[in-house]
């Protein structure tokens, strides 16, 4: 598998990983700069060399793994029999500098509804590296000529057409992914509220609508949904920044890209 294959490969299944390039390379050594591995939680792709070099490249990318926010970062290695490595001695003669590259697991939002509001979301998103699923009953809001717009998007986009029952559309999100709700029907929208709840692992919750529909919902989620104060307390209505009042649908979807992306920040601390 092509390094280029594993790095897919990581971001589809949704794992962290880093990669692992040679830098710089002065006198003999195994590989030449340019040389790549990938490693994953459990498994690796690709070769800098083997020995000593990998081993401990191949240890310091499984700790980076495990740190939140970590930073790219270069190692350097000289190979002569006076250095005596973690995981043995490398002769070749020279010297090699490695580069480490985190590859975390990107963000991930769940759009509920692609009306006016959501496809301008949708359009703000796109320019991230992150997977965005859009999530319409509307045949007609996920047509190939509509999502045109992000034809040129940064995102992964999953566009899922359901006519019945979008809630069933949760349980095929990855764990920790953002939803956000914004359907054309009221009554759409609370049973997707309800759903969310019920839906194990999600990210943040957001509804879009007045205090006096949120009064509403709150009231039938707790004696229809038997959820508690507490789990209701987990959707945020309104959504957005509330510095932004303006009711137009891009001021709104301005207001809440940003509010995701400062949750993305957080989230990655």
């Amino acid at each position: 598998m092509t390094w280029v294959a594993a790095v897919a490969r990581l971001r589809v299944r949704r794992e962290p990983g880093v990669l692992v390039t040679v830098a710089t390379v002065r006198g003999h050594a195994p590989r030449k700069a340019g040389a790549k591995l990938v490693v994953g939680p459990t498994a690796t792709w690709g070769s800098i060399g083997g020995g000593n070099v990998e081993a401990v490249a191949i240890d310091r990318a499984r700790e980076l793994i495990g740190t939140p926010g970590a930073e790219p970062e270069l190692m350097e290695f000289a190979l002569n029999d006076k250095v005596t490595g973690r995981h043995g001695v490398q002769c070749c003669g020279g010297k090699v500098t490695v580069f480490l590259e985190p590859l975390p697991v990107l963000p991930a939002v769940a759009i509920f509804g692609v009306g006016h509001v959501g496809l301008e979301l949708a359009r703000i998103l796109a320019r991230h590296d992150l997977d965005l699923h859009l999530t319409d009953t509307r045949p007609d809001m996920l047509t190939e000529e509509r999502l045109a717009v992000l034809d040129d998007a940064v995102a992964q986009i999953h566009v899922h057409h359901t006519r019945l029952l979008p809630e069933e559309v949760l349980e095929e999100l990855a764990p920790g992914t953002h939803v956000l709700i914004a359907t054309h029907d009221h009554a759409e929208d609370a049973a997707l509220c309800d759903a969310a709840l019920r839906t194990p692992g999600l990210g943040s919750i957001g509804l879009i609508g007045s205090a006096a529909k949120w009064a509403r919902f709150r009231q039938r989620l707790a004696e229809e949904g038997g959820h508690s104060a507490a789990a209701i307390d987990r959707i945020k209505t309104p959504i957005g920044l509330p510095e932004l009042t303006g009711k137009e649908p891009a001021t709104i979807a301005v207001g809440v890209a940003a509010d995701l992306l400062l949750t993305f920040q957080r989230t990655a601390g």
